[in-house]
């Protein structure tokens, strides 16, 4: 017959007890901190090629547009920052995996599924809009500059920043110059902070943000389609491909063969945990941005924005310094992450289409005409600056031009990435390939609305 515990004892045993389970209660508390920690560490390593193409496509010339955006329409066009988010992380990703399953940039896998006539003038026309771009980005920096220090003159701020950018993408190693650039992707954050201090009233921002709305007049038509050019441009599509290629290059496969075997499932994972992150980011600034322009500026009667420093002069009047501040160093930064991808972008298409040796880990004298494509284009883009053409006008011809390419591109990537002989296991699901298809035919639309809205 089982002894009946007294109730002292009975006490006593749920004391030891107690006092063993607040011993692994106070341990897990203790743990929380450092597996927080260590997790944050894993997901930061995770990030990349991802976070960078992301980030960069918060350029000035974009930031530029997304004030201007809120400036003039209020919180009417917020929905946009929702829509293309994913299109923007399903495009992006097709293009990822087309680089590491086929160990080519996108470039090279036009090339050897189509058309170099296609190939050339897909090549051609980036060139020419991404040189648009670093022109008006280079011109918003030095004007960002200026707005901290107006005493400096703009003409050396402009040939200092490009030749700084050049400099970093060729003397710079590449394993160091990818961890800067995405370093350079947390400055972002300056436009999610400003807009926090903004005070906006969350009920109509969040109304707006799912509610469409659209006037269908010319000039409501165009800032659609500058929206849309620059948030799925194709200078992202090579950029993103051919870093996914460097990456695999930095692990020690260096040959075709070597970046052709078997892709792990582990692989695949981490790059979309990448991707989505990145165009997440992205399209967070492009809402507070809108947000931020839509509560202070356009509540305010100031409409017209016709570039990035504007829009952080303007304000300063109702948001206060820090603001200010913070919006206008988010210029510098953006700048100096998105000139170097736009270049980039341009050298990795030209080399892959003429076969000419080429990768950011090369040493300058292993791949002069890649870094010659580099210097050439920003080269071009510091000559806008200086021939008379209006920035904003720069940023239009590079809108249309992407327009044209964007479609273009996006059918060359859902026909590869959908191409099972390609792909192999990787292959699109029937889903990502109608959503391929519909974004295609979106851009195709706007690129047509926007030659329309220029006549």
């Amino acid at each position: 017959m089982a002894k009946k515990q007294t109730f002292g004892q009975f006490a006593k045993t749920e004391a030891v007890a107690l006092d063993a389970t607040l011993v692994k209660t106070a341990h897990a508390v203790e743990e929380t901190p450092a597996k927080t920690i260590r997790k944050t560490r894993q997901y930061w390593n995770v990030l990349g090629p991802g976070l960078t193409t992301g980030a960069s496509d918060d350029d000035p010339s974009g930031i530029a547009t997304y004030s201007q955006t809120g400036a003039q329409y209020g919180f009417q066009l917020l929905w946009l920052s929702i829509i293309t988010f994913p299109l923007m992380a399903i495009v992006q990703e097709m293009c990822a995996r087309i680089g590491i399953v086929t160990g080519r940039g996108l470039a090279g896998s036009i090339r050897t599924h189509f058309s170099k006539k296609v190939l050339y003038l897909c090549t051609l026309l980036l060139f020419a809009a991404n040189a648009f771009n670093i022109g008006a980005d280079l011109g918003a920096m030095a004007q960002g500059v200026r707005l901290l220090r107006p005493g400096v003159d703009f003409s050396l701020l402009v040939i200092g920043f490009a030749a700084l950018s050049v400099m970093l993408q060729i003397y710079l190693p590449y394993a160091k110059y990818a961890r800067v650039l995405k370093w350079l992707a947390l400055v972002l954050l300056a436009y999610v902070a400003s807009a926090i201090m903004a005070h906006l009233h969350w009920g109509t921002v969040l109304h707006h943000a799912v509610t469409p709305s659209i006037k269908w007049s010319k000039d409501q038509l165009l800032l659609v389609c500058a929206i849309l050019g620059t948030t799925i441009s194709p200078y992202l599509f090579f950029w993103q491909t051919s870093q996914e290629v460097e990456a695999q290059i930095m692990e020690g496969k260096t040959t075709l063969a070597a970046r052709r075997q078997e892709i792990s499932p582990r692989q695949i994972r981490e790059m979309r945990q990448d991707v989505w992150s990145g165009m997440l980011l992205s399209n967070l600034v492009m809402f507070f941005i809108i947000a931020a322009c839509a509560a202070l500026l356009f509540s305010n009667g100031v409409t017209n924005i016709t570039s990035a420093a504007q829009a952080a002069e303007a304000l300063r009047p109702f948001a206060g310094n820090l603001t200010y501040w913070l919006f206008a160093i988010g210029i510098i930064g953006t700048g100096m992450l998105a000139i170097p991808v736009l270049a980039g972008a341009s050298s990795y298409a030209a080399a892959e289409s003429f076969k000419w040796r080429e990768g950011l880990y090369r040493k300058y004298r292993q791949a002069h005409a890649f870094y010659g494509t580099i210097i050439l284009s920003v080269f071009v883009g510091l000559g806008i600056n200086f021939i008379g053409i209006d920035p904003i006008k720069a940023l239009i011809y590079a809108a249309v031009a992407n327009g044209i390419v964007a479609p273009l591109v996006l059918a060359l990537i859902v026909l590869i990435s959908s191409d099972k002989k390609i792909m192999g296991g990787w292959v699109n699901k029937p889903s990502v390939t109608w959503l391929g298809w519909a974004v295609t035919c979106l851009m195709l639309v706007s690129g047509i609305a926007a030659i329309w809205s220029l006549f």
